[in-house]
């Protein structure tokens, strides 16, 4: 018996388009454009979401440090390696997709 969750497809097809890397001006609703790298800056798009996040907040922080308010991109820099980053990334993902779940009503030992 297969369970159809539609709402959560449509979420997850949102949260896995939030790391992308994007060379695109547009930005959508409810995300942030980030640089990330030490030497080399990658541009990746992330839901807002996570700027509340503990372990985000301690970039924020590193970014602060480093740039102050003066980002040399024009936007929001973190000097973080690219793979750190994306690891983060896809741990948040994660955790909100099973929030997701949880929200619908979904019962954890179904969930995973």
């Amino acid at each position: 018996m297969a369970i159809r969750l539609p709402g959560l497809l449509q979420r997850k097809r949102s949260f896995g388009k939030s790391n992308w890397s994007s060379d695109s001006t547009v930005v959508p609703k409810g995300h942030i454009a980030v640089y990330v790298g030490e030497t080399q800056k990658r541009r990746f798009i992330v839901p807002i979401l996570y700027l509340s996040h503990p372990v985000f907040q301690g970039l924020l922080d590193q970014a602060e440090e480093e740039f102050g308010f003066d980002h040399p991109l024009g936007g929001l820099t973190i000097p973080c390696p690219e793979e750190d980053f994306l690891d983060l990334t896809h741990s948040l993902n994660s955790l909100l997709e099973f929030l997701a779940l949880l929200d619908m009503g979904v019962s954890v030992d179904k969930a995973y």
